[in-house]
């Protein structure tokens, strides 16, 4: 077994049957043919479900649209780049060189769709149940702060509410270009606010997760001049 595999084992505290499982997760397309990306499909579906009848056993009183949120809030890029940081699955990715050089392996899109490559590996490996025990494993507090991160709202209606309430013009989003096959799309984004000199700009899966992180870092900008954004 190779020290990379027994490395993510060790992380994880979860033995793979087949270690190759393992090594396709945390290989990234920049690499090679042979990759993660197909995992990475099959670990988004298997995390949804996973967070959603968590959520559903945790709060019984939670409509529709509030256990939408909190899945939301969990399951995005910066919830799951902020889990693989804290595995340090970074310093186990196979990138090409020009990732390598770029920080590939800091890059939260490219550690958010490792680590979901890894949920694939674990459900075709040891099945849905084992998949579920290490996604538990590795949210831990964060699933018991699911309704505390769904009152928080989202970052795009964050923003519009704070330019709202102060008669400003809504932010202006912009799509600056769009990379990558049909089925793996990633979307880079602008967003323009009157109350800041420059646009920020956000990267994600969707439209949608490119808009939410240019608004919020836009929010962030914001910070200093506005200390009640939270």
């Amino acid at each position: 077994m190779s020290v990379t595999v027994a490395q993510l084992e060790k992380t994880i505290s979860y033995a793979f049957s087949d270690p190759s499982l393992a090594l396709l997760a945390l290989t990234h397309s920049s690499a090679g043919a042979s990759n993660n990306e197909r995992l990475e499909f099959l670990g988004d579906a298997v995390l949804g479900l996973v967070i959603a009848a968590e959520l559903y056993r945790r709060h019984p009183e939670a409509s529709e649209g509030e256990l939408s949120r909190m899945r939301a809030a969990l399951v995005n890029q910066h919830s799951l780049a902020e889990i693989a940081r804290r595995l340090q699955l970074g310093s186990l990715l196979t990138l090409g060189p020009g990732e390598r050089k770029g920080g590939g392996s800091a890059r939260a899109s490219i550690l958010s769709d490792a680590l979901e490559a890894v949920f694939g590996a674990i459900s075709l490996d040891g099945g849905l149940d084992a998949a579920r025990q290490v996604i538990l494993a590795v949210y831990g507090d964060m699933l018991s702060g699911g309704a505390q991160v769904e009152r928080r709202k989202d970052s795009k209606t964050r923003l519009q509410e704070l330019l709202q309430a102060r008669g400003k013009p809504l932010p202006v989003y912009e799509v600056l270009s769009i990379e990558g096959e049909d089925h793996q799309q990633t979307f880079h984004v602008s967003c323009q606010v009157p109350l800041l000199q420059h646009s920020t700009e956000g990267s994600g899966r969707s439209r949608k997760l490119a808009e939410q992180q240019a608004a919020e870092k836009a929010l962030n900008a914001l910070k200093p001049d506005y200390p009640d954004i939270t």
